[in-house]
């Protein structure tokens, strides 16, 4: 038996197999759990890279600055499972303008922006999911250490500094109705979202050397761990947690 077995997990944000979702959704089903996966707008490629996983998963649509989504997204999800014992928010984005050094020039539409779909989401799918979530469960969901300016991650920083802030009132809110909330902060990962931000190359070349552990940037298993670890019973009174998966890198300093 595998540490989520008999468990039923949401997993946002899958858009290739090199995601940190992606990893999160094959190791949840290799421990035992059933797993459904939402996608936001090529959903066709998102259904193929399901059919990668070592059993099919449905995948549902999910755009989080669409309110009817999430006012359905319960009653869809429960066509597929009887409820819900954890949440995956592996959900981010922020325009090009704010971020790669831009970040005394980015117009609040853009901030904006980053901050509804990087933040805020967070709150939102948590509640969407609440009906689904009658007896308990766990929340976790993917950062990048918020205590730092880093160089080019500009708003995204700053809507991850709102990330960790948000976890923290969600964990006072949902604890009462036996729901943990956690993140986890990866160090950086040649995802999509990662070649998205202008600059990147700059955490490449550096993070490896840093790291008192070293650090795979094409590996994402073991943050995939921690978010299953997250979900499972063996962390039973641990919420409001930030997880750091980087190799060591925020600890000294570097």
């Amino acid at each position: 038996m595998g540490i989520l077995e008999g468990k039923r997990i949401l997993v946002t944000g899958v858009l290739t197999d090199a995601s940190i979702a992606f990893s999160v959704a094959k190791i949840a089903q290799e421990e035992g759990a059933q797993v459904v996966l939402t996608g936001f707008g090529r959903l066709s490629l998102v259904e193929r890279i399901a059919k990668r996983l070592p059993q099919p998963a449905p995948v549902l649509e999910l755009d989080v600055q669409n309110t009817d989504h999430l006012d359905t997204l319960a009653s869809r999800v429960g066509e597929h499972v009887d409820g819900l014992d954890g949440v995956v928010h592996s959900i981010g984005f922020a325009p090009q303008t704010a971020l790669g050094g831009n970040f005394l020039n980015t117009t609040w539409e853009d901030v904006a922006t980053a901050l509804h779909i990087s933040t805020y989401s967070y709150k939102s799918l948590a509640v969407a999911c609440l009906p689904l979530m009658k007896e308990g469960g766990s929340v976790v969901g993917l950062d990048f250490d918020a205590s730092k300016a880093w160089p080019v991650y500009d708003w995204m920083g700053v809507a991850k500094a709102g990330l960790e802030s948000a976890n923290r009132y969600l964990a006072r809110d949902l604890g009462k109705q036996g729901i943990r909330v956690n993140l986890v902060a990866a160090g950086p990962l040649r995802t999509m979202a990662a070649k998205s931000i202008p600059g990147f190359k700059e955490f490449e070349d550096s993070w490896p050397e840093k790291a008192p552990l070293g650090w795979d940037l094409a590996d994402t298993a073991p943050a995939a761990r921690a978010c299953v670890a997250l979900m499972s019973d063996w962390f039973p009174a641990t919420t409001g947690e930030i997880v750091h998966v980087d190799g060591g890198v925020h600890a000294i300093g570097a």
